[in-house]
C-alpha cells in the first residue's frame, strides 16, 4: 500500500516521527491524552516532501556541497541553502498531492484560519529539540495560501540556521525529512510557554509558566517580557508581573499584526494564580505521558487551555535513577577526578567496578550519593571539611542544599565501643615505605599483564572480575592510604602553622618543590629529555612539524637521527603511553594508541628549552625548597618558643618531602591497569568484528562491561542499542556538569563568597603560590598546544596527561580543580603560580590576552 500524503492528527502518535516529524508526532500523542485539548488538524507526511525533492536532481548536488561545507563558512552555507529553498518553493505540487491537502482542509473547515508548521524528523527529540530551526506561519487562510505555505515549510528545512545546526550536531542533511502540521488557529486571550521543570536550576518539582496577552509569538520573538509564575506542589510560590506593552494578534483577513496593549491592561497579569496552577496540572499530565520534563506552548481561549506544542526539555541534566521517593544529594566524581566530559558506557561500568566507593551514573557522568554522610552532625562536618579542602565550590553548593533542610539532620549514633583493631599506628618518615609500595604495585601489574595474555572470549570475562578485585586491593592498601594522608596532612599542617606563626601563605608550595617519587612530574621532565634527543636533528624536527597521523614513528627511522628519535619516543611511551586526557574513561585513546598527541609538546620543548633542562629544572626546584626550609627555620627560631616550633616544622618538612610525591602514584597504577584491560577488551572486540557481530571495534565502547560479556558469549548484539547509546553520548556532551545534583534535578555549582579581590577579577582557589603576568593561551585539547616560554595555560581541567605542558608555562588557570588534585600538585612541584576552580575561565579569558595570576591569593586580573 502506498504511503499516505495526509494523516489526521488523531491518526498519529509519538512512534511515527519518521512519517510526521517530531512536532506532528507529539501533537498526535497529545491529542490522545485524556483531559488535554489540542486544536484539530492534519499532517502532510514526509512522503510528500520526499516526492517533491526527488523531482529536482539539482537538489542532490547542492546537498553534497552543503555536506562538505565548513560549518563556520556562513557565506557558503547562506548561498547554498538559499538555492535549495528557492528550488523547493518553485516546484509545483502534483495534482494528487494538492488534492489530498485540500481534501483534508475541506474536512476541517476550508475557510477557517490555520497555523502551518514545520515538523522535521530531527526535531523535538529527547536528545535535541532543534527548537526554532524551521518555520511556522500563523493565521493562514484559504487553500491556495495553505498550499503555498506547505512548500515554504518544506523549504525551511534548509534555512541557514537549520543547516548550520545539523552540521554542528553531525547530522546528515539527507537523513532529515520534513512533514508539515496544518492546525486550526486558536485566537487566544493569553498564550505562552510552560516548562514542567525549572529550566534555570533544573528542579523537577518547580514548574515555570511564562504568559503574555494575545498570540505566543510576542513572547517567543522577545517582543515583550512575560509574566512569570513559579508553581510548586499545587501553589504559586513566586510571580513576576511584567509591563506588557505589545501583543501579537490574528487579523480577520489572515496574517498577524503587532499592536500596543491598552495602558490600563499592561500591568495586569495575563493569568490568575488559579489558572497558572491549573495549567501546571495539565503540564504534569503531559509530562507523565512522555516520561520526561516538557517545554509546552499553550493558549487560553474562552476560559479553556489548549496545547499547541510539547517538546522535551533537552538542556536539563538527567537525575540518577533511584528505587525510592527519598531526597538524595549527589556529588560529581568528575570534579574530583579532573574529567568533566561524558564517559562512554564501557568506561562508566569499568570505573564503577574498580572504584573504592559505590557510584551511580547520570548524563554520562559518575556521582557519589552523599546523602547518608550528610544526615548526622559528625559525618556532615567531616564530609564538608574534606570536600572544602579540595574544592570550596562543592562545599558551598552542598551548604546551599543543606540550608533548605533538604536532608534531615539526625543525632549521631551512640558509640558501640572502640573501632575494631583501633587506630593504625602512625608511619615513620621513611622513604623505603614509598619504594616498597611502588615495587608491590609494579609486581601486581606485571602479574596482570602475564595472566591476561592467555585469556580470550568468555574466559577473559571470567578472569576480569578477579583482576578488578586485585585492582581494588592494591588501591585500598591501608599503608598506601596512610602514606597519601601523611603527605596531605603534613602539607595542611605546614600551611596552617607557618601562616599562624610567620604570616606566610601557602608556604608548603615552595617547600615541596622537586619532591622525590612524583611519577607525574617525572613524566613532564622526561619529555624534556626526549626533546634533547630530537633537537640536534633538523630533519627530524621538520618532519615532526608536519605529522598528521599516528603512523609517523615507523617513518622516523628513514631520517638522519630518526632512529634515536624514535627510540626516545618509544621509551617514553613504554613508561607513560597508558596516559591520555580524560584517562579515567577506559575508552579514551591513549598516547600509545595516538602518539601524535605528544608531538606539539615535544616541539614546544625543542623550541623553548636548551639541552639538560630536565635535570637543571629539578635541581633548581630542590635548591629553592632547601633555601626556603632554612629561611623558615631561621625565622621560627627567633620567635618565643622558636626552637620547639622549628623542630616540629623540620619534622613536618621531612615528612611532606618523603610522602607527597607518592600522592600521584595510585592514579598511575589505576591508569596502567585500565590500559591492560582495554587492550584485552579491544582484542575481543576485534574478534567480534571479524565474526560479523560488531560493525566496528568502537561499538564495544557503547556497551556496558556486562553487555559486552553477554555479546561475547552469545555472538549477538542489538545494533539499535549501540546507535541509541551513540546519540545519547553526543547529547551528554552538550550538558554542563554541575558539582552537586539533587534528586529533584536541581544543579548547583557553588560560589566564592569573597570581598578581598579587585573589581573585575576572576575568583578561584589558590593552589600554588606566587604571582605571574603573561599571555593567556586558552587550550582545550593538548594536541593543539602551541606554547611560548612565559605563557599562562588556561583550560577547563588538567589531569596528569597535561603535565608535559607544565614544564613550558609560567602559570596555570583551570575551571575545575582543588588543592590536592593533580594539576595543583604538579603546579606546586614545578613552582607555577596556579589558580583553579575559576568558573567559565575559558570563556571569560580570550586566547592571547595578557593576564596576571595571583596564585597565593586566588584570583586573576585581565590586563588587556
Amino acid at each position: 500500500m502506498d504511503e499516505p500524503y495526509v494523516l489526521d492528527l488523531q491518526e498519529v502518535d509519538e512512534t511515527q516521527i519518521a512519517v510526521v516529524g517530531g512536532k506532528g508526532a507529539h501533537l498526535g500523542a497529545l491529542s490522545r491524552i485524556e483531559g488535554i485539548r489540542v486544536p484539530g488538524g492534519f499532517c502532510v507526511t514526509t512522503g510528500a516532501f520526499r516526492r517533491i525533492v526527488t523531482q529536482e536532481p539539482s537538489i542532490e548536488d547542492l546537498l553534497d556541497q552543503l555536506s562538505r561545507s565548513d560549518p563556520d563558512d556562513r557565506d557558503a552555507i547562506r548561498t547554498l541553502s538559499a538555492r535549495v529553498r528557492g528550488i523547493i518553493e518553485g516546484i509545483a505540487l502534483p495534482d494528487d498531492l494538492a488534492a489530498a491537502i485540500t481534501g483534508a482542509l475541506a474536512r476541517h473547515g476550508e475557510q477557517a484560519a490555520y497555523a502551518v508548521r514545520s515538523s522535521a524528523t530531527a526535531e523535538d527529540l529527547p536528545t535535541a529539540s532543534f527548537a526554532g530551526q524551521q518555520d511556522t506561519y500563523l493565521n493562514i487562510m484559504g487553500p491556495t495560501a495553505i498550499l503555498q505555505h506547505v512548500s515554504r515549510c518544506w523549504a525551511s528545512l534548509f534555512t541557514e540556521r537549520a543547516v548550520t545546526y545539523r552540521r554542528r550536531n553531525g547530522i546528515d542533511h539527507r537523513t532529515v525529512h520534513m512533514a508539515v502540521v496544518v492546525q486550526r488557529m486558536v485566537l487566544p486571550d493569553a498564550a505562552g510557554i510552560l516548562f514542567t521543570a525549572d529550566p534555570v536550576t533544573g528542579n523537577r518539582k518547580v514548574a515555570t509558566v511564562d504568559a503574555g496577552f494575545g498570540l505566543g509569538e510576542a513572547l517567543v520573538s522577545g517582543l515583550v517580557n512575560p509574566d512569570v509564575f513559579m508553581v510548586r506542589d499545587g501553589e504559586v510560590v513566586a510571580r513576576t508581573i511584567a509591563a506588557k506593552q505589545r501583543a501579537v494578534h490574528a487579523l480577520p483577513a489572515g496574517g498577524t499584526q503587532e499592536r500596543a496593549v491598552d495602558s490600563r491592561r499592561q500591568e495586569l497579569p495575563a493569568l490568575t494564580d488559579a489558572q497558572a496552577v491549573q495549567l501546571v496540572h495539565l503540564g504534569r499530565r503531559i509530562e507523565a505521558h512522555f516520561d520526561r520534563p516538557q517545554d509546552i506552548e499553550w493558549c487560553l481561549a474562552d476560559d479553556g487551555f489548549q496545547i499547541v506544542q510539547s517538546r522535551p526539555i533537552t538542556t536539563l541534566f538527567p537525575v540518577p535513577a533511584t528505587d525510592d521517593e527519598e531526597h538524595h544529594v549527589y556529588v560529581s566524581v568528575g570534579h574530583q577526578q579532573m574529567m568533566t566530559d561524558p564517559m562512554k558506557p564501557l568506561g562508566l561500568s569499568v570505573w564503577k567496578m574498580t572504584a573504592m566507593a559505590p557510584m551511580t551514573e547520570a548524563g554520562g557522568r559518575l556521582w557519589v550519593d552523599a546523602t547518608r554522610a550528610l544526615t548526622t552532625p559528625t559525618s556532615r562536618a567531616g564530609l564538608l571539611d574534606l570536600v572544602g579542602r579540595g574544592d570550596p565550590l562543592t562545599r558551598d553548593a552542598l551548604e546551599t542544599v543543606l540550608e533548605r533542610d533538604f536532608v534531615p539532620l539526625l543525632p549521631d549514633p551512640e558509640p558501640s565501643g572502640p573501632p575494631a583493631g583501633g587506630k593504625p599506628a602512625p608511619i615513620e618518615t621513611d622513604p623505603a615505605i614509598v619504594t616498597r609500595l611502588i615495587e608491590r604495585s609494579g609486581a601486581s601489574i606485571a602479574d596482570l599483564r602475564r595472566d591476561i595474555a592467555t585469556k580470550s572470549g568468555p574466559a577473559l570475562f571470567d578472569f576480569l572480575p578477579a583482576a578488578f578485585t586485585e585492582h581494588k586491593r592494591v588501591l585500598g592498601d591501608p599503608l598506601s592510604i596512610q602514606v597519601i594522608m601523611a603527605g596531605m596532612e603534613a602539607t595542611w599542617w605546614l600551611n596552617d602553622k607557618l601562616h599562624e606563626w610567620l604570616g606566610e601563605k601557602n608556604a608548603a608550595d615552595t617547600l615541596t618543590l622537586s619532591a622525590p617519587d612524583n611519577v607525574t612530574s617525572e613524566m613532564g621532565l622526561a619529555l624534556l629529555d626526549v626533546a634533547d634527543v630530537i633537537r640536534p636533528h633538523p630533519e627530524v624536527v621538520a618532519f615532526l612539524r608536519n605529522v598528521e597521523d599516528d603512523g609517523f614513528l615507523d617513518d622516523l627511522a628513514k631520517l638522519a637521527g630518526g632512529t634515536e628519535a624514535r627510540d626516545a619516543i618509544e621509551t617514553y611511551l613504554d613508561r607513560y603511553g597508558m596516559r591520555c586526557a580524560g584517562e579515567i574513561d577506559i575508552t579514551r585513546p591513549r598516547w600509545r594508541e595516538r602518539p601524535s598527541t605528544l608531538v606539539p609538546a615535544i616541539l614546544d620543548n625543542v623550541k623553548n628549552f636548551g639541552p639538560g633542562a630536565a635535570e637543571r629544572r629539578f635541581e633548581e626546584g630542590r635548591k629553592e625548597a632547601e633555601k626556603k626550609e632554612q629561611d623558615v627555620l631561621t625565622r621560627l627560631r627567633a620567635l618565643p618558643g622558636g626552637e620547639s616550633k622549628a623542630e616540629e616544622t623540620k619534622r613536618m618538612i621531612d615528612r611532606v618531602r618523603t610522602f607527597i610525591g607518592y600522592r600521584e602514584y595510585p592514579k598511575y597504577d589505576i591508569v596502567s591497569r585500565l590500559f591492560v584491560y582495554k587492550q584485552a577488551l579491544l582484542e575481543e572486540a576485534g574478534r567480534l568484528v571479524r565474526a560479523g557481530v560488531l560493525r566496528e571495534q568502537e561499538d564495544a565502547f557503547y556497551l556496558t562491561f556486562q553487555e559486552l560479556e553477554e555479546v561475547t558469549r552469545s555472538n549477538r548484539v542489538d545494533d539499535r542499542l549501540v546507535q541509541q547509546r551513540r546519540e545519547a553520548f553526543r547529547s551528554y556532551d552538550a550538558l554542563a556538569l554541575p558539582r552537586v545534583l539533587t534528586s529533584d534535578g536541581e544543579t548547583l555549582n557553588g560560589a566564592y563568597r569573597r570581598d578581598d579581590v579587585p573589581d573585575g577579577a576572576l575568583i578561584g582557589l589558590p593552589v600554588s603560590g606566587g604571582t605571574v603576568e603573561g599571555r593567556a593561551r586558552v587550550i582545550l585539547d593538548m594536541a593543539q598546544a602551541d606554547l611560548e616560554a612565559g605563557d599562562i595555560l588556561v583550560t577547563a581541567y588538567t589531569d596528569p596527561s597535561w603535565s608535559p605542558l607544565f614544564v613550558g608555562i609560567a602559570g596555570l588557570v583551570t575551571e575545575v580543580g582543588g588543592l590536592m588534585t593533580h594539576g595543583a600538585v604538579i603546579a606546586r612541584e614545578y613552582g607555577l603560580p596556579a589558580v583553579v576552580g575559576v568558573d567559565r575561565a575559558t570563556l571569560l579569558i580570550r586566547d592571547g590576552q595578557r593576564i596576571r595570576v595571583h596564585g597565593t591569593d586566588g584570583y586573576i586580573e585581565i590586563l588587556s
